[in-house]
């Protein structure tokens, strides 16, 4: 466990300085696209400055929270800080709708009133932020399943990326047609798919917080299993849920027959029950814990699960 827990760290120090980078990257692209709005006038180019700061303050938190993950566990917080990761990937969720909705509302209120922007000097600010992103979403590409966390800071760069599209799309369009509220339409678009991608990080993370079983885990199944196993005889106040989007959680009542309470029995049940939660499921289990009971203890239990 000691390696598992080293490597563990060094991965969670390597998000930690990816964050970072896109933190420092975005909020410079932030800088300039607000620099960009006042010499052009642009208001689309001041909501996505608007959209960066909030995606900014989104990205902050997350680095905030992958850097509270590496403390230590204490006999005050036995898990450490890992549920901070998932505090922040609410908070970010939380920003994210707020910032889908400013784009619709943005989007509406300039299809009735389309506001006159300078197009040349927004398309080469728009092109500006959509480098970074893209450099952004490059470098947390390969880490944006690992935790939701990563998640939802690579749905924030995301969601920059497709701002800076938007005001590009409309720079050319103004530029070439006139047509100021291809602005409001491209907006509109944009919060049409970060809503939705939103909700979903939202509910994932409600889920780790209501202790909802991993998805991909079926307990109905986890029970048939353990069943199976040489001289078990039930399986009760079975819960599994997960500490953060890393490190699922199991544990359970298991009755075996009496004779088998031996220490030298009992140590053989226990290990055929954690290596088959650890390795027979899509979702392996390293942390779980089984209360072993004996039959003559069945009668005396009330709660059941």
């Amino acid at each position: 466990m000691s390696g598992h827990d080293h490597d563990h760290g060094a991965l969670a120090r390597g998000r930690r300085g990816k964050l970072a980078v896109v933190f420092a990257l975005t909020a410079t692209v932030m800088v300039a696209e607000i620099i960009g709005a006042m010499v052009s006038g642009s208001l689309a180019l001041l909501a996505d400055a608007g959209h960066m700061f909030t995606d900014s303050a989104g990205l902050l938190i997350a680095l905030l929270a992958a850097t509270l993950a590496l403390k230590p566990a204490t006999d005050k917080r036995t898990w450490g800080y890992k549920r901070v990761e998932i505090i922040a990937a609410a908070g970010q969720a939380a920003l994210l709708l707020a910032v889908g909705g400013f784009i619709l509302y943005e989007g509406i209120r300039r299809l009735i009133d389309p506001p006159e922007v300078e197009s040349e000097a927004m398309l080469w600010f728009g092109i500006i932020g959509l480098a970074g992103n893209l450099i952004g979403l490059i470098i947390l590409a390969a880490d944006r399943r690992s935790n939701l966390n990563m998640k939802a800071a690579f749905l924030e760069v995301l969601n920059d990326a497709l701002g800076s599209v938007a005001v590009i799309v409309s720079a050319v369009v103004i530029a070439t047609t006139g047509w100021t509220r291809a602005d409001a339409i491209v907006s509109l678009l944009i919060g049409a798919l970060i809503i939705p991608r939103t909700l979903v990080l939202l509910r994932d993370t409600i889920d780790v917080l209501m202790e909802t079983a991993p998805r991909g885990l079926d307990l109905d199944q986890v029970r048939r299993r353990l069943l199976a196993l040489p001289h078990v005889i039930d399986v009760h106040d079975l819960h599994a849920s997960r500490v953060d989007s890393d490190t699922p959680v199991l544990s359970a009542h298991v009755t075996v027959r009496d004779t088998c309470l031996t220490a030298d029995h009992v140590s053989v049940v226990l290990a055929d029950l954690q290596t088959c939660v650890a390795d027979d499921f899509a979702v392996s289990i390293e942390h779980s814990t089984f209360q072993i009971e004996p039959a003559s203890h069945r009668g005396t239990e009330t709660i059941r699960h």
